[in-house]
C-alpha cells in the first residue's frame, strides 16, 4: 500500500508507506489497519469522519484530506463508471452507487476523531475497554451482567461502548423501538430475556446494514409502501422522525437529548414506567 497525509496532521505516513497491509480489524466503532508489528493504523470516524473510495487514478487533493491509501498498480487502471463513492451518514445513504471491492484502487479519509499509529499493546488496551460486539459474533453475557446492575436509563446504556461495542445513535433508537422498550427504563429493571432479544435483533440488523450500505429497520407490513425496498423516509421507525406519526400507532414521535445525542421514541409503543420522570 502507498500512504500519505496531504493535510499534514497525520505525520506517520512514512512508517507504513510501501508496507503490506496484512488485514483490517473492526471492533465496535474502531478500525485497525494492520501493517505489521506495532504498526496498526487506528481510525475512529467520530461524528464528522467519512471515507471516499474510488477507482482509477488518484483524484486531485481537495479539502482537509487527513489520509490517503492506494494500490500503486490499481491506480494505473482506467476508472470504472461511477468512479468514486463517499461514505458519510448511513441515514442519508440509499444503498446505491457503490463500487465492487475489486474495483477500488484508493480510499480517502476526512474528518476522523482519530487517525494515528498504535502499537500492539495500545491496540490490545483499547480492545480491553470495549464491550462485546454483535458484528463479531460475541455473546451478550458481559453486557447483560453490566446492564442489570445499572441504575442508568437503558437509552443511555446502549450508547456505552463498554457495554455494547458498535451500537450507534440510529441503532439505539431503532432497537429500543423494535423491542417496544422505553429508553428511560433503568437498566436494572430490564429483563434478561429482553436484553437477549435486543442483542439478537442487533445481530441481524447490523450485518444487513453493513452489506446493504444502508440501515433499514422497518418491517414491510409497517411501512406505508408494503412492497419493494423501503423508501428513504420509511427506513426507520423513530430515528429523525420526531414530529411525525408512528407507523404503527400514529402517535407523534418525540425527541430528547440522552447521553449527548438526540434520542427518538414513540411514547405509546414504548410507554415508560409511570415512576420515571423526564426533564
Amino acid at each position: 500500500m502507498r500512504v500519505d497525509g496531504p493535510q499534514g496532521r497525520f505525520t506517520d505516513a512514512d512508517v507504513i508507506d510501501g508496507r503490506k497491509l496484512e488485514r483490517v480489524l473492526a471492533v465496535g466503532k474502531h478500525l485497525g489497519y494492520d501493517f505489521g508489528k506495532d504498526r496498526i493504523l487506528h481510525v475512529h470516524l467520530g461524528l464528522q469522519g467519512d471515507f471516499t473510495e474510488g477507482s482509477g487514478p488518484l483524484p486531485p487533493v481537495k479539502g482537509a484530506l487527513r489520509l490517503r491509501m492506494w494500490n500503486a498498480a490499481a491506480v494505473k487502471r482506467p476508472a470504472v463508471p461511477g468512479e468514486s463513492k463517499r461514505h458519510a451518514w448511513y441515514s442519508e445513504d440509499d444503498g446505491t452507487g457503490h463500487l465492487d471491492p475489486e474495483q477500488i484502487a484508493w480510499v480517502e479519509l476526512r474528518g476522523p476523531m482519530d487517525c494515528s499509529l498504535y502499537t500492539q499493546a495500545e491496540w490490545e488496551k483499547l480492545l480491553g475497554r470495549l464491550g462485546p460486539d454483535p458484528l463479531n459474533g460475541d455473546g451478550p453475557e458481559k453486557m447483560i451482567a453490566k446492564v442489570r446492575k445499572s441504575r442508568k436509563a437503558v437509552g443511555e446504556l446502549l450508547m456505552d461502548q463498554t457495554m455494547f461495542a458498535g451500537i450507534g445513535n440510529i441503532f439505539r433508537a431503532e432497537l429500543l423501538y423494535r423491542a417496544r422498550l422505553s429508553p428511560f427504563r433503568p437498566g436494572k429493571e430490564v429483563g434478561e430475556d429482553v436484553l437477549r432479544s435486543i442483542w439478537k435483533d442487533a445481530g441481524g440488523l447490523m450485518p444487513a446494514a453493513m452489506i446493504d450500505r444502508r440501515i433499514v429497520t422497518t418491517k414491510p407490513p409497517d411501512r406505508p409502501h408494503k412492497r419493494g425496498q423501503a423508501l428513504k423516509e420509511e427506513a426507520h421507525y423513530v430515528y429523525r422522525r420526531n414530529g411525525l406519526p408512528c407507523f404503527v400507532c400514529e402517535t407523534t414521535i418525540k425527541k430528547q437529548e440522552v447521553a449527548g445525542r438526540n434520542l427518538f421514541w414513540c411514547p405509546t409503543c414504548q410507554a415508560e414506567p409511570s415512576s420515571v420522570m423526564r426533564g
